[in-house]
């Protein structure tokens, strides 16, 4: 809700960049996926490998 109130404030005060905004928006998104998805695909990683190393302690401190 923020950022359409600050979109209508933007079209208020600038509206040709508000619509460039507004054009530009999907193009950048489209743009951060494959970064979002590697990002995801490397905290994966890394909590695999967290796993991985604390397995020895989680089984030598037996069930709770």
């Amino acid at each position: 809700m923020l950022k359409f109130l600050l979109w209508l404030l933007l079209l208020v005060v600038c509206w040709p960049l508000a619509i460039l905004a507004l054009i530009l928006y999907p193009l950048v998104w489209l743009l951060a996926l494959p970064f979002r998805l590697v990002g995801i695909a490397v905290e994966a990683i890394f909590e695999l490998l967290r796993a991985i190393l604390l397995l020895p302690a989680r089984v030598i401190r037996g069930p709770r």
